[in-house]
Formats: C-alpha cells, sequence, structure tokens
C-alpha cells in the first residue's frame, strides 16, 4: 500500500477521532465485561445515529474495554461535541439506572491529520485524543468523583476552534482547562462533564494545573510565544485599571498588568521615546 493509505491522501485528512475507555473495567468479572462492552457499544451506537452518522460511514476499533473511531471529515464537529455527548451521557444514564455497577466512561475527543491503512489509524491525533482519555488527571477525577459516568476531554484546538464557538447541546463556559502531562505529551485539554456547571477538578488540580476560574487560556495552551487571552490589550497609559493576560513563555513586556503563567522577567523600563 502506498504511504498515502487507505484514504488515499498522501498525509492523511483531517477527522474527528474519539477515544473512549470503560472506567474500572480491570475489576470487573467476565460476565460483567461483556455486559458493560454491549452497553457501550450500543451507547455509542446511540449517539451516532443521534447526529445522523450511519453505520459503515465511519472507521471504529474495538480497544477490549474501550473504543477508537475516526469520522468522515464532513461530519459537522458541532454535533460531536454537542448532541452526540448529550445522547452518549443519557444513553449511559438510562443503563445505569438501578445498577450497582455503573457503566462509567472517560472520553478524549481531537481532530486533525489521521491515515488510515489495513492495519487501522495512525497519526497525532490520534495519539492525544488516546492521551487525553487515559491521562493521569482523568483517571483521577474519575476515581474522587465516583458519581460522574461521563468525563469527556478534549484537546486545546478542538476548544478554541469547535467547542468555543457554542452550539445546540454545546456548553463551553461549563468546560475547564487542565494541563496534561503524559509520555511526551505536554498539552492543554479541556475537562467537561455533561449537567455540571464545572468538572470536580479537586482531585487533578495538583497534576493538571488548571487555568484560574473563569478565564479563557489562549488557543493552542501556554506555549512559548503565546499572547493575550481574550483579545485583551494594554492598559492607555493615562486609562484606569489593569489588564489581565495569559502568557506561556520567555520574556514579556507589560505595564501596569497582572500575569498569570511561568515568565522569565518582567522589563519595567519605558521604551524610548513613549511620554510617562
Amino acid at each position: 500500500m502506498s504511504s498515502a493509505g487507505a484514504s488515499g491522501v498522501a498525509g492523511g485528512i483531517h477527522r474527528f477521532v474519539v477515544f473512549g475507555d470503560i472506567v474500572g473495567s480491570g475489576a470487573m468479572g467476565m460476565a460483567e465485561k461483556e455486559l458493560h462492552r454491549a452497553a457501550m457499544y450500543t451507547a455509542f451506537d446511540e449517539a451516532y445515529s443521534s447526529v445522523g452518522v450511519e453505520p459503515g460511514t465511519f472507521h471504529q476499533e474495538d480497544r477490549g474495554d474501550g473504543i477508537l473511531a475516526a469520522l468522515r471529515p464532513d461530519v459537522p464537529p458541532t454535533l460531536m461535541v454537542g448532541r452526540w455527548i448529550d445522547t452518549l451521557y443519557e444513553s449511559l444514564r438510562e443503563h445505569n439506572t438501578g445498577r450497582d455497577r455503573r457503566l462509567r466512561m472517560r472520553i478524549g475527543m481531537n481532530a486533525g491529520l489521521v491515515v488510515q491503512d489495513r492495519h487501522g489509524l495512525v497519526g497525532r491525533a490520534v495519539d492525544l485524543a488516546a492521551r487525553l482519555c487515559d491521562s493521569p488527571p482523568a483517571k483521577r477525577l474519575m476515581t474522587e468523583a465516583p458519581e460522574v459516568d461521563l468525563l469527556v476531554v478534549v484537546s486545546d484546538w478542538l476548544y478554541a476552534n469547535v467547542v468555543a464557538l457554542g452550539g445546540r447541546y454545546v456548553e463551553p463556559d461549563h468546560y475547564r482547562q487542565v494541563r496534561v502531562r503524559s509520555k511526551e505529551t505536554d498539552e492543554a485539554a479541556w475537562f467537561h462533564v455533561p449537567r455540571r456547571t464545572a468538572p470536580p477538578l479537586a482531585g487533578a488540580e495538583g497534576e493538571g494545573e488548571p487555568a484560574p476560574a473563569g478565564e479563557r487560556a489562549p488557543a493552542g495552551g501556554s506555549r512559548t510565544g503565546v499572547g493575550p487571552s481574550r483579545g485583551d490589550g494594554p492598559t492607555p497609559r493615562n486609562g484606569v485599571g489593569n489588564r489581565t493576560y495569559t502568557v506561556g513563555g520567555d520574556l514579556v513586556d507589560v505595564h501596569g498588568n497582572t500575569i498569570h503563567g511561568d515568565f522569565t522577567a518582567i522589563d519595567k523600563s519605558a521604551r524610548a521615546g513613549e511620554a510617562e
């Protein structure tokens, strides 16, 4: 097979990636594993059906106690972060009603270039979706919040370009940013528990370094060269009040501002030619 892969496009094509994993499956007996796997597939099928994605029109791989999927490029991502998540939550809630051992899931979501060959899916978009799902903050949250049945973790790119724009069933203000460090991954990610205004991040804070409450970190996470959040600019020298910046690297020259994030120095001197 050529380097273009099964997609026929060199370097892959841009696809929405979902990685789902059942929480606590290692402690289950075989009968319970089979029950939860069946319920997981039913919930995923219902979620896909709710957004008009028909069986056989997307790639899906079984991961034992989880699922990896990549959708066709023409599937609107807003539907996946909106109605798809809501339907999955409702399906899990219905299945779990009256059960002592509930089906609980972590979901990682991302989008990017994906190559599909005869063995499956490959690409950084796939790697990141899996690592967001299996990240230490995500696992810790589900361990310390046993009442949560569904945790969704989306990449910073997906949040900034899809979730933050809103839409039906989309709740951008109910997400919280957490730093995810796993293997070679060091990324900003956004955590969401459906039907809750904020995920219970107490157990993830030490590992994940959440952004300050109420502040939107810049797209791309805390990386070198990141600019101000929310389009804020410097306060005029004859103005009042401060601006807040979220920055992530190197040298920043600011005047009368509050800085959140790592930095190496602050230059308090006035520029040549500027009036004090």
